[in-house]
């Protein structure tokens, strides 16, 4: 594979261990909303390495790369850069294994009505594609949708956000009646509505919203249960599910409408095993 280095183009696994080392303690500080020069990171890398500034620069690049695949978090202004050397992946896989990354709620996370989410629009379902088989695993291994689905603080924590989100919105559209009625039911009586949050629009219509929260990119893949699926069909005209996503730095959000189908690529994720 390419690299942006025209002395040496393979990165030792040393090497390599060192710059995706360097990438999550920079990654561990723009979460934790700690200010940090890349330049002096860079500056280190080139000392340790003997690496130009342009290989370390794309090197970085590439590991927003393979995060992105993962549904990992990237560092901002490390666009992804696909063209990398298969090391890489593994290099990745040894620091995932070894230090997960973690999402630890900030001050600012737990009183989530400070924070306003941007509302753009829903990715464009792309065409199926291949994954090489060492990334396919690597996707399997540390699974986005099932870590997300399982960390219920960041599922709370962006329910609280859209709950709070869904009530500046009506007292903006001038029906603070409607806002006083919105619930958070998820909270109030627990899962299993189908839906996490009752809201209205501004004709007093309901709006089921079921919140699906991640630290990763827009495209990150989600679980969607059983009984939100048949709510969805079954309550087509109010069902709304708003997807949460790069939630540890910027949070911003898209919604999705019934049918589902149309907008997100469903596929069967589990076995259920019965004796009867």
């Amino acid at each position: 594979m390419a690299d942006n280095d025209s002395n040496r183009v393979d990165w030792t696994d040393a090497e390599l261990d060192l710059i995706v080392a360097d990438y999550f303690a920079m990654l561990a500080q723009e979460q934790a909303g700690q200010p940090y020069i890349k330049a002096r990171h860079r500056a280190r890398l080139i000392e340790q390495t003997g690496r130009s500034a342009g290989s370390i620069e794309f090197k970085h690049m590439n590991i927003s790369a393979v995060l992105d695949e993962i549904g990992e978090p990237i560092i901002r202004g490390y666009r992804p850069m696909a063209n990398y050397q298969h090391a890489i992946l593994d290099a990745i896989e040894r620091r995932l294994t070894a230090q997960p990354v973690l999402w630890v709620p900030r001050p600012s996370d737990q009183l989530a009505e400070v924070v306003t989410p941007y509302l753009g629009p829903a990715p464009i379902l792309q065409p199926r594609r291949e994954r090489p088989r060492i990334l396919e695993r690597l996707v399997r291994k540390f699974d986005a949708s099932e870590r997300d689905f399982r960390n219920r603080e960041l599922g709370k924590a962006g329910e609280e956000m859209v709950f709070n989100f869904e009530c500046q919105r009506l007292m903006s559209e001038e029906r603070p009646d409607l806002a006083r009625k919105v619930r958070w039911v998820a909270q109030e009586d627990g899962d299993g509505a189908g839906y996490d949050i009752l809201s209205f629009d501004s004709s007093g219509a309901e709006r089921l919203v079921e919140v699906k929260t991640t630290r990763g990119s827009q495209t990150t893949p989600f679980f969607l249960t059983r009984n939100e699926y048949a709510l969805a069909e079954e309550r087509a005209d109010a069902f709304k599910l708003m997807r949460l996503y790069s939630f540890a730095q910027d949070p911003r959000m898209f919604e999705l409408t019934p049918p589902l189908g149309e907008t997100v690529r469903l596929s069967t994720h589990t076995y259920e095993a019965r004796f009867s």
